[in-house]
């Protein structure tokens, strides 16, 4: 097992090479609904920052549930992050985080009046893990479905952020 340190920097190394993540809210009728957003920032407070419209489904269910799960992957790794959401107009925020992949998502670009942030304070994060290639993790499946075992293809664990 990791240490926390080593967890953390293992969840801070798949975060840099994110780019697209799946954020889970719960509707006003108690469904999980999951969508893909454009991870804008994992900042060094453990916050996840991504641009959303406001008015929005998604913002009135962060308002009414702010519970988030966030889920990431990249060649390396997957993690999943719960946490809790909020939405934000903070202007200095928003300039900082600006970029024109974002102003295809809001119909006035940076001026629209629904331009928004969803900053997520992550509380915990699972990871799992693996320095292998890929072929090598699908040869270790592979044995374990034909043998009966587990396959061990890298490390997981749950570290708090």
């Amino acid at each position: 097992m990791a240490s926390e340190q080593d967890g953390r920097d293992i969840v801070v190394s798949i975060l840099e090479k994110a780019k697209i993540a799946t954020v889970t809210t719960v509707d006003l009728q108690g469904n999980l609904v999951s969508r893909p957003l454009q991870l804008q920032e994992a900042d060094k407070d453990g916050n996840l920052w991504f641009f959303t419209p406001d008015p929005s489904p998604k913002a009135d269910e962060v308002r009414a549930n702010p519970h988030v799960n966030v889920a990431i992957q990249d060649s390396k790794g997957f993690l999943s992050i719960s946490g809790t959401a909020t939405m934000t107009r903070d202007v200095e925020k928003i300039d900082e985080l600006w970029k024109t992949s974002v102003e295809g998502w809001f119909e006035k670009g940076r001026e629209d009046p629904a331009v928004a942030l969803l900053k997520v304070d992550s509380h915990t994060a699972e990871y799992w893990a693996s320095d292998e290639p890929k072929i090598a993790s699908m040869f270790k499946i592979g044995k374990a479905a034909v043998t009966g075992g587990t396959p061990n293809i890298g490390k997981n664990d749950v570290v708090d952020l």
